[in-house]
């Protein structure tokens, strides 16, 4: 089976245990929902993983919510969102629209209603901004591993957060976000934008993280406008990695979330993507 990135796992244990025995044993619904411009909205939902608790894909998909009612609304039009089994991700359930499709500087309403229980949201797209390019460059050509570069535009006048994505092809089956890929634009020094992109961490994942790409490799290269709440709820996703050493092993501070009655994310982005194909693999 594929691995995916399954980020609500982290959301759902990212409590330190001193935290966790405040809070009411009641488990809590974890949302990772999107839409991006120009696609339709997703919805992961599961419910909250005490921290005591083996955290393993078989565990995983015990706490996996299959039978919840979710619509999206753009304040005129709705739908619910189906349910789909998809065997290439850890777990292999999405909920998806078919209708209503993401358009930027709309607002989009998430409620989630299951049991006894109501989560909403609200989020709002973000004007895409386009990638120039995206090249795979290896240090020298015997090397057969190598990052990715990308250049774009950032708009002059405009306040932008970014996040940038990958996706290899047959190997991943979602975009994963880059390593210390959420951008703020009051941190470049000029409007072109050149940088590297490290490959980002993938959770069960069956070989060792490396930050670069390999030949052989046909890459899906997004760049992400976002919403601040979503850069604060990435970064602080990232901060869990990196002051825990381990995806799968929460750090004291719990994640940013935008979720009333729930903990996560639900989050609009604009969108631009560019396919990046490297050397064949000898």
């Amino acid at each position: 089976m594929k691995k995916y990135i399954f980020l609500f796992v982290l959301i759902a244990i990212s409590c330190s245990k001193d935290d966790f025995s405040e809070q009411s044993n009641e488990s809590k619904i974890v949302v990772e929902g999107w839409i991006e411009e120009g696609d339709y909205a997703q919805v992961l939902l599961s419910s909250s993983i005490p921290v005591a608790d083996a955290i393993d894909s078989t565990n995983v998909l015990n706490h996996v919510i299959r039978s919840a009612k979710i619509t999206i609304s753009d304040g005129l039009n709705s739908e619910v969102l189906r349910v789909k089994n998809d065997k290439s991700r850890i777990p292999p359930f999405v909920y998806f629209g078919t209708t209503l499709k993401g358009v930027a500087g709309k607002e989009y309403f998430l409620k989630i209603e299951y049991l006894n229980r109501v989560v909403e949201a609200v989020t709002s797209i973000p004007k895409s901004v386009q990638l120039k390019s995206a090249e795979y460059i290896k240090k020298t050509a015997a090397d057969t591993v190598g990052y990715v570069f990308i250049k774009f535009d950032d708009p002059v006048n405009e306040k932008n957060y970014y996040q940038i994505t990958t996706k290899v092809d047959k190997e991943e089956s979602g975009f994963t976000p880059a390593f210390y890929g959420n951008l703020d634009d009051i941190n470049f020094k000029a409007p072109s934008i050149s940088m590297q992109i490290n490959r980002g961490i993938l959770l069960f994942s069956k070989t060792k993280f490396t930050p670069y790409f390999t030949d052989g490799d046909l890459i899906h290269v997004k760049l992400r406008t976002q919403n601040k709440d979503a850069l604060d709820f990435w970064n602080s996703w990232q901060n869990e990695i990196v002051n825990s050493k381990s995806p799968i092993y929460p750090s004291n501070t719990s994640l940013k979330s935008n979720i009333r009655g729930g903990i996560g994310i639900w989050a609009g982005y604009g969108q631009s993507t560019i396919i990046v194909k490297t050397p064949p693999k000898i």
